[in-house]
């Protein structure tokens, strides 16, 4: 046998494969980054990402109260969401998640997630997409129905929370949530294509403004 040939199929083989001995010495080369491409260092650190994401979303669609009450609800309309249907993934954008209504999914951007809880707003933010879209039949290119649901999704998910709020850099002692709310809603809707400027979707997050922020369901549904 070819001791190159070895050699490579070594380099290329699981690591539950490998003997005890390689596979520390493979752990050790990705630790200190001698013997190993850049390539290979970049795609061992999405793996760990994919795992670290897959790990939390677990335990969050088992312990959070937040998760599990979207995840009921979303059930009682007919969407019976699994771990599947959340997709831990990676994103060119810089954004920690997003809905997409063609696919019925969620997806969770696996290297923007800076913790546990950070996936656990963007997971509820996602899911009342996803519950607006099941419920109330979102046409996603009406500007109007775009805005009033990032207006709910922004408001009723932890995106807005003072604490959150102030490593973005926005600070404020009146109407904080209420600001943050109309911020990032119309960020999202000016990011619609079907939105020709800002000043449009500032108009349109205006006009459902009052009846969008004040709607908190499905959180006053009793069943």
């Amino acid at each position: 046998m070819d001791p190159g040939s070895s050699a490579s199929s070594s380099s290329t083989a699981p690591d539950s494969d490998l003997p005890t001995y390689e596979r520390w010495m493979r752990k050790f080369s990705l630790m200190t980054g001698l013997g190993v491409t850049k390539e290979e260092r970049a795609e061992r650190a999405e793996a760990a990402r994919h795992a670290t994401c897959e790990k939390w979303k677990r335990e969050l669609m088992t312990y959070s109260p937040a998760v599990v009450f979207m995840l009921k609800h979303l059930k009682l309309h007919g969407a019976d969401v699994s771990s599947n249907d959340l997709m831990c993934v990676p994103c060119a954008s810089t954004r920690a998640g997003g809905f997409s209504p063609e696919a019925g999914a969620v997806l969770l951007c696996q290297g923007r997630l800076m913790s546990k809880g950070h996936m656990e707003d963007t997971l509820v933010h996602e899911l009342v997409h996803m519950y607006d879209h099941v419920k109330f039949k979102v046409d996603w290119n009406n500007l109007r129905h775009h805005a009033c649901s990032e207006i709910r999704a922004s408001s009723l998910s932890g995106d807005c929370k003072w604490s959150r709020e102030v490593r973005r850099g926005f600070v404020a002692f009146s109407k904080q949530h209420q600001e943050c709310v109309r911020r990032r809603a119309v960020l999202s809707v000016n990011a619609n294509p079907a939105c020709p400027d800002k000043a449009t979707a500032e108009r349109v997050v205006n006009e459902v403004w009052e009846s969008c922020f004040n709607d908190t369901r499905p959180f006053d549904e009793i069943y």
